[in-house]
């Protein structure tokens, strides 16, 4: 399994690879359970039915880990087939999951709009809001870019963090990136972050120019705490998720810090896009870039203020005379 795991860490993100640890782990376990000694089975004695007692084993798990769990173990068997170290029925493999492993439950996605429009609406004030010193004017104008970039591109949030200056283009108003699976995106930026961005970019200026780097090479967003100094170094994405909570807490009062997610401006995108095109599907699922649309679907439902409003266009305020119902 050593062999599997350094290949899953050369050619897989860190997440993932800590994931399929942690799977072949309690793979491991399982075997140990059953009385087999993982040092000391050879790899040419795996068989399917151990993946059918492992999935048995992880029932105290949630479904969207134990999935997680048996696709690392599966893709250990895989390992084993291209190699030539064991003979294994991957067709099998894959019977046994679809037979054994639970369905996780649709969620579906939780975005309160006019808390997040209420943040964007004190992120524009940050604009002309006072300040005790430079240093302060910056978090406030790069705040300001950061949250009107994440609700207005979709972006997740290690994504905006990466940003470098380089990467937007400011005549056509976009950007290309690496994003999630390592894929080519090009993400769309609206004039109102793109005017915050040129407010931010332009208080820091000075400071972009004293640092010896290429411009294009700089973050986009950048550092502005005592640490940083006089450095021009990229914010962290725990620096992101900071920043989020605590102008949701400014913005709407303590009891929202930590309520509101990075990611919730993600949901807010999707919806607007829904919103202002008439439920385009294809145009929301390409603007997010979701891989399947079937996840794009999730936000194609109406909120519960919106279903109130129409129930009683419909049934109070129709002029529909009572007594023909």
């Amino acid at each position: 399994m050593k062999a599997f795991l350094d290949g899953v860490r050369q050619s897989r993100s860190p997440n993932t690879a800590r994931t399929y640890g942690n799977a072949l782990r309690a793979f491991q376990g399982a075997l140990e359970r059953q009385g087999f000694d993982p040092h000391e089975v050879a790899c040419g004695e795996a068989r399917e039915a151990w993946l059918s007692s492992f999935a048995g084993s992880l029932k105290t798990l949630s479904p969207a880990t134990e999935r997680l769990y048996l696709a690392a173990a599966r893709a250990w068997y895989e390992y084993l087939a291209a190699e030539g170290l064991a003979d294994v029925n991957l067709p099998r493999l894959q019977q046994i999951i679809r037979q054994r492993a639970r369905r996780p439950g649709q969620r579906l996605p939780q975005f309160p709009r006019e808390a997040i429009e209420s943040i964007l609406a004190y992120a524009q004030r940050l604009r002309t809001a006072p300040t005790k010193d430079a240093a302060e004017q910056l978090r406030h104008l790069r705040d300001r870019a950061f949250l009107l970039t994440l609700a207005d591109t979709g972006l997740r949030v290690h994504e905006a963090c990466a940003l470098r200056r380089g990467d937007l283009d400011w005549h056509e108003g976009r950007a290309v990136l690496i994003g999630k699976g390592n894929r080519q995106a090009v993400v769309r930026f609206s004039r109102r972050a793109l005017e915050a961005l040129r407010d931010y970019l332009a208080a820091r200026a000075s400071g972009d120019g004293a640092s010896g780097r290429p411009l294009p090479s700089l973050a986009l967003f950048a550092r502005h705490d005592k640490g940083a100094g006089r450095r021009i170094s990229p914010m962290s994405t725990a620096t992101g998720r900071a920043i989020v909570h605590a102008r949701a807490a400014e913005a709407l009062g303590d009891r929202m810090m930590g309520a509101i997610t990075p990611h919730a401006f993600r949901h807010y995108f999707v919806t607007a896009v829904l919103r202002g095109s008439g439920g385009n599907l294809k145009l929301a699922q390409e603007l997010a870039r979701h891989r399947s649309i079937t996840v794009t679907q999730r936000y194609a439902h109406l909120a519960d203020d919106e279903l109130d409003q129409g129930y009683a266009e419909i049934f109070d305020n129709s002029g529909l005379d009572p007594g023909a119902r």
